[in-house]
């Protein structure tokens, strides 16, 4: 794993060394003792700029090294050529970093290039559309983070995690526009998942002091 993560990291430089070593190896020796060196030069390159360095934001955001991801991201100068799906995680990525700095009007730029973009698997575009309906709770914009919090529900998220936080969002954003029956339909759904998370656990306990007293 060590060396992959270095390989990751410095390929580019790895790459074009071995493409410098190809071209003397074809000076002196001819084209096809220079051809392994060459190969395997420019797919690194072509892995650096067409792949680029996501497998080091993501274990920097996993141990929640939030300026080791940020100089990863730094490092992609040209995101433009990344493929797809990973252009849409890359965005997704800065995103993020940008909703832990809270620079909200940031976040929701980067969250929506990387959600038009697009991604293969559903419950990345689900947890991608929560954290857009958490941006607009922030920007105390109800409604539009009602649309966006339902509709990853409907895409799927990845765990029970992002589940009961969905609901717990739209019990509050039920209750703020006092439809109460829904408000409570949502905290029953989000207690049933049994959320192990420190914060939602905390928002349940709060919720549940009060909500049995909402009529509905």
């Amino acid at each position: 794993m060590k060396f992959y993560t270095w390989l990751i990291r410095y390929r580019l430089y790895l790459g074009l060394a071995l493409i410098a070593l190809g071209v003397l190896a074809n000076v002196y020796s001819g084209f096809w003792p220079a051809f392994p060196a060459y190969l395997i030069g420019a797919i690194l390159v072509f892995g650096h700029f067409f792949i680029g360095p996501l497998r080091l934001i993501q274990e920097h955001m996993e141990t929640g090294d939030v300026e080791g991801a940020k100089r990863v991201l730094n490092s992609v100068k040209y995101p433009n050529l990344l493929y797809k799906p990973i252009r849409s995680a890359f965005f997704t990525f800065k995103g993020q970093l940008a909703m832990m700095e809270q620079d909200f009007d940031t976040a929701e730029k980067n969250m929506k290039k990387g959600l038009d973009l697009g991604t293969p698997m559903k419950e990345v575009k689900g947890a991608s559309m929560l954290q857009m309906g958490m941006i607009s709770l922030q920007k105390n914009d109800f409604k539009q983070a009602e649309k966006y919090i339902r509709q990853a529900i409907r895409e799927g998220l990845p765990d029970k995690e992002n589940e009961a936080a969905a609901y717990l969002q739209m019990c509050n954003i039920m209750m703020n526009k006092r439809e109460f029956r829904a408000a409570k339909e949502f905290f029953r759904k989000a207690k049933a998942l049994k959320p192990t998370t420190a914060e939602l656990v905390k928002q349940i306990k709060e919720i549940e002091k009060y909500i049995s007293r909402l009529p509905g």
